[in-house]
């Protein structure tokens, strides 16, 4: 018994629409980067199913991780250098990057 595609497309839809919603609301700037990830996993999810066990997926799934690996390793270092000079991570308070 296998599950069909339409459950994997419908779930990586889900959780997409669920980070955009929370990218778009949410002022923490934390929270934006795991809505970023989030939405990189559902795409991630979205491969596999359409890959259905043939090689092709897989290796776009290996490079978006590493790409997502890449931009938590650099987001996570800017948002530690933005709260060390501002003490909030409120993305309202950054629109202005005046010194």
């Amino acid at each position: 018994m296998t599950v069909p595609i339409i459950y994997y497309l419908g779930l990586s839809a889900l959780l997409f629409a669920l980070g955009s919603v929370g990218l778009l609301l949410k002022r923490n700037l934390l929270v934006q980067f795991m809505c970023v990830e989030l939405m990189l996993n559902a795409a991630n999810l979205a491969f596999v199913a359409f890959s259905q066990g043939r090689a092709d997926g897989s290796v776009i799934v290996f490079i978006v991780m590493a790409v997502a690996a890449a931009e938590a390793g650099v987001g996570l270092a800017l948002v530690v250098v933005l709260f060390r000079n501002r003490n909030s991570l409120d993305s309202e308070d950054f629109r202005l990057m005046k010194g």
